[in-house]
């Protein structure tokens, strides 16, 4: 669980010793191209991380806004899926040379890993990138890191980064993600309206919260919002990780953060084990269950999902796909790991497990999905 309770522990080696950095494009271009200027004052800063004994990695957007002004792109290298990748693709090159190139001058190494979301959600490829970014770590190497734009696909993407910078920060095991972004933070409703107020402390991501959230982006630069980094939070939460949203439009914006303490700091109520958190903060789920009332107080109570509670099943899930559980308004309950495929679920569903092996013609499993492959959400 973090230790974390306010913006100045995030430079403290004691309390984080690990930070996710995450970057966004607004920040990083503009309409001359990269901001180096901006960019070297931020490395300064990550460079004095680094030598207080903190771990950082570095989530970085730009890769496409970069690669669509070389390309001459029109709407920023979005117009098109196909834009995007050509961008991402020669983006990438020159958005990862200057980060080496500018932590190179600190004497420190760039170390560069394009993900997409199936390596994070395929839980032996996530374990992978963990080694990984763990050996890394313990080289010295500061890891850039980026979704791989250049082969996802709206189907099978992140589509921002401050999810992706969640997910890294599970992976990593990190004490605190830092969300720069072009706003200080989280205000209780747009901050353009008149009154509104920013937000210093979150205890916890509750209905009241996302009510707050905006889905615009303030640049139109970037390709997140504020709901995607509740979503962010929501992942981190489950790892038991700290999480910040702050403004990088100025210069050493980790100073303003850190120091003087503008930005929203969101604390976790819990922490789940890890893999459990990996399951929690999968984003890509194959379908989905629906239960009964009896079903959804069996779950709180820590118990497996059995079929007689199931009254709904959607999707073309196969065993050992990760499933949506839900009651039956629709919210969402859980995350699970099934037992069944969709059919057989289907066919099980309101069925006691008395009558299970005459339905399957084989001896049934214990649960739909097992309370050691479910969490709650």
């Amino acid at each position: 669980m973090s230790l974390i309770t306010q913006l100045s522990d995030l430079a403290d080696p004691a309390l984080t010793p690990r930070l996710v950095l995450k970057v966004g494009s607004s920040l990083l271009v503009d309409d001359a191209g990269a901001r180096r200027e901006w960019l070297t004052a931020l490395v300064s800063e990550i460079a004095a991380a680094k030598s207080r004994g903190q771990d950082v990695i570095v989530v970085s957007s730009g890769a496409i806004a970069l690669g669509a002004r070389r390309l001459g792109l029109e709407k920023g290298g979005r117009g098109s899926l196909a834009d995007a990748q050509a961008a991402a693709a020669v983006g990438q090159i020159a958005l990862s040379g200057l980060w080496a190139e500018l932590l190179g001058a600190h004497g420190l190494t760039a170390a560069q890993l394009l993900l997409t979301l199936e390596d994070l959600e395929d839980r032996r490829r996530y374990l992978n990138a963990t080694a990984t970014l763990t050996r890394l770590l313990d080289a010295g190497a500061v890891p850039v890191i980026n979704e791989n734009d250049s082969v996802a696909t709206q189907e099978i993407r992140f589509g921002d980064n401050d999810r992706l910078a969640a997910r890294v920060a599970q992976a990593a095991r990190a004490d605190a993600v830092l969300l720069l972004s072009d706003i200080d933070g989280l205000y209780d409703r747009h901050p353009k309206e008149p009154g509104a107020q920013l937000l210093p402390l979150v205890k916890g991501i509750t209905p009241e919260i996302r009510a707050m959230a905006s889905p615009l982006s303030g640049s139109g630069m970037g390709s997140g919002g504020m709901i995607s980094k509740l979503q962010a939070v929501e992942i981190a939460e489950m790892a038991g990780i700290a999480l910040v949203i702050g403004n990088g439009t100025v210069e050493s914006p980790l100073r303003r953060i850190m120091e003087q303490g503008v930005g929203t700091l969101f604390l976790p109520r819990s922490r789940k084990p890890a893999r459990k958190a990996w399951l929690g903060g999968r984003l890509r789920l194959k379908g989905s269950l629906t239960v009964d009332a009896g079903a959804v107080k069996a779950l709180r109570q820590g118990a497996s999902l059995l079929a007689a509670g199931i009254v709904a099943v959607d999707g073309p899930f196969t065993r050992g796909d990760a499933v949506t559980i839900r009651d039956d308004v629709g919210a969402v309950l859980a995350h699970g790991l099934v037992e069944y495929d969709a059919g057989e679920c289907a066919a099980l569903m309101g069925r006691q497990s008395a009558d299970h092996a005459e339905i399957l013609g084989y001896a049934p499993r214990p649960a739909v999905v097992h309370r050691d492959q479910l969490v709650m959400v």
